[in-house]
């Protein structure tokens, strides 16, 4: 069970989750190349690179969106739907052509909230929105006029 399953409050649900592209993971596959032939440090750096990218949990659940990060230590940024004003999607021209790019979240205040690499960028943008418009105000249903 990972971080956002075990810190969803009662009432809580998990609306999507978000991957990352697999040109996010080119290290774990440098180190991987470099490995097979030596057996050394750089078999210890992929193991490390696997569990690291393993370790990255980020999705939106009906309350707010969660980034958690870390192996050992843990960092979490969150951001809660009510809070969020703009869903912006960054994609270079290379994002396009391979199906990634970065979803930006910015808040009220200071606070602000990038995923990047992700895979499926605007499945992403989309699933933030979703959740937005439908539970961040909860007097504006989809059904309301």
């Amino acid at each position: 069970m990972g971080y956002i399953d075990e810190s969803l409050a009662p009432g809580e649900d998990v609306a999507a989750r978000f991957d990352l592209h697999w040109t996010a993971k080119w290290r774990l596959i440098v180190f991987l190349l470099l490995a097979i032939p030596t057996f050394g440090i750089a078999l210890l750096a992929t193991l490390y690179e696997w569990i690291r990218l393993r370790s990255i949990e980020q999705g939106v659940t009906n309350r707010r969106v969660v980034r958690k990060t870390g192996i050992v230590s843990r960092e979490t940024e969150e951001l809660r739907l009510g809070s969020i004003e703009t869903v912006e999607l960054r994609q270079s021209a290379w994002g396009r052509l391979l199906g990634y790019g970065d979803v930006v979240l910015t808040g009220r205040g200071e606070s602000a909230m990038t995923f990047t690499r992700l895979a499926r960028p605007i499945d992403a943008k989309r699933a933030i929105e979703s959740a937005h418009d439908t539970h961040a105000d909860p007097a504006r249903t989809p059904d309301a006029p």
